[in-house]
């Protein structure tokens, strides 16, 4: 079986195959000094187009994720999103242009119930004069429930607090919550690393309740079967650099483990 490999377009917003994109991160160096944590390394995604990172561990993908974030600023490179050149400077920066980014350790404020969490930092409000402010509650409520059946997460209420809940329910509510304010692409990284086989399989519904939607999706995960079963492409870092892409459904598991290990080339 051959397999492809869609890099290396000639303009911003399309690439090799005549695709149009709504990422096209190109040539992102980042380094420390003399170390180099990240060279020339370019990712592009299409509208509505499921990615997966591989590589080891210090292969420059959280280096990467951070930069696209806004979490740390590249050293050189370019960031073409939603069609127009892109300079994140912080991860607000990031996430009001449409990209959100759903980490590990999940950023979730245990001792708030699920509806203050899915509106840290976006809080509607009731009334609002000079120094006072009133929630509203109800309205966050609903919009809350709307939220969570979209994206298919079962909670028991949207005031139980998040602490009392399973990991595969804290994962469902970080990714509502990345997915509920108009992103048009939610970064995972490791998004079932602690979870156990059912709730796995539950957050992979998520993932593809995603995909029914439209959104695109980078998961960075060492989990092959996640990769090979939720996303369209796969890209492989190996000490700092992109080593190839492959069409998912193109290629083979011990393909993906030869580049990671550099056994082959892209």
């Amino acid at each position: 079986m051959k397999s492809r490999q869609l890099t290396d377009p000639d303009l911003h917003g399309q690439d090799s195959e005549g695709r149009e994109l709504l990422l096209d991160a190109r040539g992102i160096s980042k380094h420390y000094g003399g170390v180099k944590a990240l060279e020339n390394a370019t990712i592009q995604v299409a509208p509505g187009e499921h990615i997966g990172i591989m590589g080891d561990n210090g292969a420059g993908k959280s280096t990467f994720v951070k930069i696209l974030a806004g979490a740390q600023p590249p050293t050189s490179g370019t960031i073409h999103f939603g069609g127009q050149t892109r300079d994140f400077a912080t991860p607000v920066d990031a996430r009001e242009a449409g990209i959100e980014t759903v980490y590990q350790d999940l950023s979730l404020a245990d001792d708030l119930n699920v509806m203050s969490n899915l509106f840290l930092g976006r809080e509607e409000m009731a009334f609002k004069f000079g120094g006072l402010s009133v929630l509203n509650r109800k309205k966050m409520a609903r919009r809350s429930i709307e939220l969570l059946s979209e994206i298919g997460v079962n909670v028991p209420k949207v005031n139980a607090i998040v602490s009392g809940l399973s990991g595969g329910q804290r994962q469902g509510i970080a990714i509502a919550r990345a997915a509920g304010w108009g992103s048009r692409l939610i970064i995972m990284d490791e998004p079932t690393a602690a979870l156990g086989l059912q709730e796995t399989g539950h957050v992979h519904d998520i993932i593809r309740n995603l995909k029914a939607r439209g959104v695109a999706v980078i998961i960075v995960s060492h989990n092959m079967q996640q990769v090979m079963e939720l996303t369209d492409r796969v890209y492989v870092f190996r000490r700092g650099q992109v080593v190839g892409s492959r069409v998912t459904n193109e290629t083979t598991p011990d393909e993906i483990v030869s580049m990671i290990t550099g056994a082959t080339g892209p």
